[in-house]
């Protein structure tokens, strides 16, 4: 681990300066440059002052970040055909239903459309990759094509239907799918 740039990390978080961080822990300004760049390292006293200047603790600067996942890969995808409304939902972020929200990437093939959902919490965004979508929403529709996007409040009965097909990056919150 490079101390200093973890130091200058959690700096600019805090929204300090190099003379504002070597203020609050009473070292010099050139003390502090040096160390962000890892020309020289502080003692523990220095290093536990300057964490706690920082709003952390020694254990928690060193503590590695857990294994879990960031990136996903397409073989990590999760995915559902369904031939009758002529449409695959992907789940791009595996598990995403223990999430906040959601976020599937939606294909619909000519004539194809996804289930009807109910009025539900939560709010509903999505973004046009591929065609174009009618967005349906109690009685009331909205068109959105390639490069254009859309969101609502998903306070009525409401789904997507696309004559010509369409691919789409939707998200959810909370997850409905």
């Amino acid at each position: 681990m490079e101390i200093g740039s973890r130091i200058k990390e959690l700096r600019i978080l805090k929204g300090l300066t190099q003379e504002e961080l070597a203020d609050r822990s009473e070292l010099s300004k050139g003390f502090i440059s040096q160390l962000e760049r890892d020309l020289t390292s502080p003692s523990i006293a220095t290093l536990v002052d300057i964490l706690q200047c920082l709003g952390t603790n020694i254990n928690d600067f060193f503590t590695v970040s857990s294994d879990e996942q960031v990136v996903f890969k397409k073989a990590d995808y999760f995915e559902k055909s369904d031939t009758e409304l002529l449409n695959k939902i992907e789940w791009i972020i595996p598990n995403a239903q223990k999430n906040m929200m959601e976020p599937i990437l939606l294909t619909l093939q000519a004539g194809g459309s996804t289930y009807p959902d109910n009025p539900h919490e939560g709010e509903e965004f999505g973004y046009l990759l591929q065609g174009s979508v009618t967005i349906h929403i109690g009685t009331v529709t909205h068109r959105a094509k390639k490069g254009e996007s859309f969101y609502f409040v998903p306070s009525k009965k409401h789904y997507i239907t696309s004559k010509t097909g369409a691919v789409l990056l939707w998200v959810t919150t909370p997850p409905s799918f």
